[in-house]
């Protein structure tokens, strides 16, 4: 059962997302921004509601309280394609950090570009920082949420690896306070699985990391956080 309830949802978000581009991409690129995060929104709310209804995936946020207001960065867990949509249920305008190469995707990378997400070329070492801290200045200036995943890429449940150190110069350089977030999604939704698995999604906001920290202090400490979290959500 679990397979033809996979199959369905995985036809239907197809369905949806190619339905809902072809009416809103035109829009969403010649609109303002403020459109193009509105369409993300409505994308997402239409993905939880063919997860809940066809393959019985809920989800539930603990620990908004521990977010604070205005600009600031999220350093979050990464197990699945899940964590990259959550986002946009509960923050006002969030921009992603991600591969440049999704940008050459049909649609949903036309209107990434559009909403903000700042894309990067991680063989490009240096030139790649920089561009991201120059994409993370404008994001700050305008009162908006960045999400990290620092990671790098999805890891599979119960994989560690080491944190990428970009998100501590974004912190110093920034000078915003970093919310780890630790989530078990994998559980549910595995990295590039075809099943979906019913079941809830926990994702436990933690306190925020000030700003200033040293660099390896900072990393041990964010990384041990979130891990820790995940572990104790995906026992």
């Amino acid at each position: 059962m679990i397979v033809v309830r996979s199959a369905l949802f995985n036809i239907l978000f197809v369905l949806w997302t190619v339905g809902l581009g072809g009416v809103v991409v035109v829009p969403g690129l010649v609109g303002p921004r403020g459109w193009t995060q509105g369409f993300a929104r409505l994308w997402v709310r239409g993905i939880f509601l063919l997860l809940r209804g066809i393959v019985g995936i809920r989800h539930e946020i603990r620990g908004l309280d521990n977010l604070p207001r205005g600009p600031v960065i999220i350093a979050a867990k990464h197990q699945s394609a899940w964590d990259t949509l959550v986002f946009h249920t509960f923050l006002d305008d969030p921009v992603f950090i991600v591969k440049r190469e999704l940008f050459a995707l049909p649609i949903i990378g036309w209107l990434m570009r559009k909403s903000g997400c700042i894309g990067i070329d991680r063989s490009k070492g240096a030139r790649a920082l920089k561009k991201m801290a120059e994409g993370a200045r404008r994001a700050r200036a305008d009162g908006r949420q960045l999400v990290v995943f620092p990671e790098g890429t999805r890891t599979a449940l119960g994989n560690v690896v080491a944190y990428q150190p970009g998100v501590a110069m974004l912190s110093r350089d920034l000078s915003l306070p970093v919310v780890p977030v630790a989530l078990n999604s994998g559980l549910f939704w595995g990295r590039r699985s075809f099943m979906k698995r019913p079941g809830r999604i926990v994702l436990e906001i933690l306190p925020a990391m000030p700003a200033g920290l040293e660099r390896h202090v900072f990393m041990a400490e964010l990384q041990s956080r979130i891990e820790s979290a995940s572990r104790r959500l995906a026992p």
